[in-house]
C-alpha cells in the first residue's frame, strides 16, 4: 500500500504535522498515521497515550477543527490514526492555507489561494464585486455589440434587448447590490486591464521556441478579443492550402476554422483571470498552441474532460454572457466540437494538456494534399510561388510602394471585374499574390471592400 490522496504515514509526531491535517481538511479529508514508516510498516510511537490527548487539543486550538484520534497496537508497538474530515469552510494553520493534492501537501498562495477561498465560500472569481465602477463607466459600443449578437442568437428576448444598459447589465447577472461584478469589466469595459492585469491575448509566430519572429497583443473587451484574435490568426499567422477549380481559387486553413474558433473562445471563457497572465497563442511552421492559466475543477481529471461531461465553467457569469451572444454552448461540448471539427476535416486530432500552470491545446497542421500550394498569410519573408502561370514578371517593390499604390489599383480592377479571384487580380495589376492578399485584407478592415456570397461563386463589392 502506498501513500495517496487520503493517507499519509509519519514515524513520529511533530507539531509541524498540523499543516498536513490542515491540508486534509481543506481537500477531501484523509488519515494521518503516526508510527508507520514510508513503506507502511509499524515502527511504533513513544508516548502514544499522551499524544492521544494532546493532538486533538492542539488541532482544536490551532486549526479550529475537530479530528478523531485512534490508538492501535501491533506486536507491542503503538501507532495512531488521526482521521480528518473534509471541511466546507477554509481551514488555516496560523494564517497559512494548506491543501492535500495527490500524495503531496501544498501551501496555497497568490491566485491559487484566491481560487481556493472563493470556491470554499461558494463564489467564483468573475462574480466578485468591484467598487467605484458604474454602468456609465462601461463602453456603450461593447454593450450595443452584445445586443446585436444576442439578437441574432435568439437567446435573449427582444424585450430584454430593448431595455436600458443598466437594466440589461442587471439582467445578465453582472451586478451584486449596488456594485458591478468583475465579469462586467471584462465583457463591457474598454480597458479591462485597468481592473485585471493580463486580461488580454498574446500571439506570436516562432521559428523555434526561442526565436520569436513577430507578435501581437489583443486588448479590449472579451467580445473584441475573440473577433480580433480569430481575424489575426486567419489573415496573418496561418498558412492556407491553395487549390483551384477552374479559375476559382479555394483555400483551406491547416486547422478547421470551427475548431480554431471553439478553442480560442474556450480559452477566453475559462481562463483563470486571477492569475494575471495573458492567454498565449504560439504559432509555428507546423503547429499552433493555445495556452491559458485555467484549471480543471478540483475533482476532475483530463480523462474526464475528454469524455462526455456536464458544463462547469470557471467563470459562470462570463460564460453566460458569451452563451447568450451565441459564442459558446452551455452543455460542456467544447472539447468534443474541437475534436469533431478536426476529424471531419481529416486533420490530426489535437492534443490537450493540463498541469499546475494552466491548460493548453496543441494543433498539428494538416499536410497539404497533392495539388495544393501554400499561401503565407503572414509578414514572414518566405518565398511563395504563384500557383498559376504568370504572363508577366512579378515586380519587386518596397513595402512603402506597395502600401501606396496597390489599394487603389485593387479597387479600380475590382470595380471593373468584381468576380476576379485574388490570383487573377494579382496578374491583372502586376503585383505579387502576397502583396494583393495583404492590401485587400487591409481594405476589408477599413470598410472599403467586402466579399459577398459563398467562397465559390461570390464576388467583390467596392464600398464608397
Amino acid at each position: 500500500m502506498k501513500e495517496q490522496q487520503n493517507i499519509e504515514w509519519k514515524q513520529g509526531w511533530r507539531d509541524d504535522y498540523l499543516r498536513w491535517i490542515c491540508g486534509f481538511a481543506n481537500a477531501e479529508g484523509g488519515t494521518l498515521v503516526i508510527g508507520k514508516n514510508d513503506r507502511g510498516e509499524v515502527v511504533g510511537v513513544a508516548n502514544a497515550a499522551r499524544l492521544l490527548e494532546d493532538i486533538p487539543n492542539k488541532v482544536r486550538d490551532i486549526l479550529g477543527i475537530v479530528v478523531a484520534v485512534n490508538l492501535y497496537s501491533q506486536d507491542g508497538l503503538d501507532w495512531l490514526d488521526i482521521v480528518v474530515e473534509a471541511y466546507p469552510s477554509p481551514v488555516s494553520y496560523k494564517g497559512e492555507y494548506h491543501l492535500r493534492s495527490g500524495s503531496t501537501k501544498q501551501e496555497l498562495r497568490g491566485a491559487a489561494l484566491d481560487r481556493f477561498l472563493l470556491r470554499k465560500l461558494g463564489r467564483h472569481w468573475d462574480g466578485v464585486p468591484v467598487p467605484h465602477l458604474a454602468v456609465a463607466d462601461l463602453d456603450p459600443r461593447a454593450i450595443q455589440a452584445f445586443r446585436k449578437l444576442a439578437g441574432r442568437s435568439g437567446r435573449l428576448s427582444a424585450e430584454s434587448l430593448a431595455e436600458s444598459d443598466a437594466e440589461l447589465v442587471e439582467k445578465l447577472h453582472l451586478t451584486e447590490g449596488r456594485y458591478l461584478k468583475r465579469a462586467a469589466t471584462l465583457l463591457f469595459h474598454a480597458d479591462p486591464e485597468k481592473f485585471t492585469t493580463g486580461a488580454c491575448v498574446k500571439l506570436g509566430f516562432f521559428r523555434t521556441d526561442s526565436d520569436l519572429l513577430y507578435q501581437d497583443v489583443i486588448e479590449g473587451d472579451l467580445f473584441t478579443q475573440v473577433d480580433k484574435t480569430l481575424d489575426l490568426l486567419t489573415t496573418k499567422y496561418l498558412r492556407a492550402g491553395i487549390s483551384y477549380q477552374g479559375t476559382q481559387r479555394l483555400e483551406r486553413l491547416p486547422i478547421p476554422e470551427a475548431a480554431l474558433r471553439e478553442a480560442v473562445i474556450n480559452a477566453i471563457a475559462h481562463k483563470d483571470y486571477g492569475a494575471a497572465i495573458p492567454i498565449q497563442i504560439s504559432v509555428y511552421e507546423h503547429k499552433l498552441i493555445i495556452w491559458n492559466a485555467g484549471q480543471l475543477p478540483p475533482d476532475w481529471s483530463l480523462a474526464r474532460l475528454m469524455a462526455k461531461h456536464p458544463s462547469q465553467p470557471a467563470n459562470p457569469d462570463i460564460a453566460r454572457a458569451l452563451f447568450l451572444a451565441g459564442k459558446i454552448e452551455s452543455w460542456g461540448r467544447g472539447i468534443d466540437l474541437i475534436r469533431s471539427a478536426c476529424l471531419a476535416a481529416a486533420c490530426p486530432e489535437p492534443r490537450f494538456g493540463c498541469d499546475s500552470t494552466g491548460f493548453w491545446v496543441e494543433f498539428t497542421f494538416a499536410a497539404l494534399t497533392e495539388g495544393e500550394g501554400a499561401l503565407v498569410k503572414t509578414s514572414v519573408k518566405t518565398p511563395v510561388k504563384t500557383p498559376v502561370k504568370t504572363p508577366v514578371k512579378t515586380p519587386v517593390e518596397t513595402p512603402v510602394e506597395a502600401l501606396v499604390k496597390t489599394p487603389a489599383m485593387i479597387l479600380e480592377a475590382l470595380s471593373a471585374k468584381p468576380n476576379l479571384t485574388l490570383a487573377e487580380l494579382a496578374i491583372s495589376i502586376g503585383k505579387s499574390v502576397r502583396t494583393v492578399e495583404r492590401a485587400s485584407a487591409k481594405l476589408v478592415k477599413e470598410g472599403r471592400l467586402k466579399y459577398v456570397g459563398p467562397q465559390k461563386g461570390g464576388h467583390w463589392e467596392v464600398l464608397p
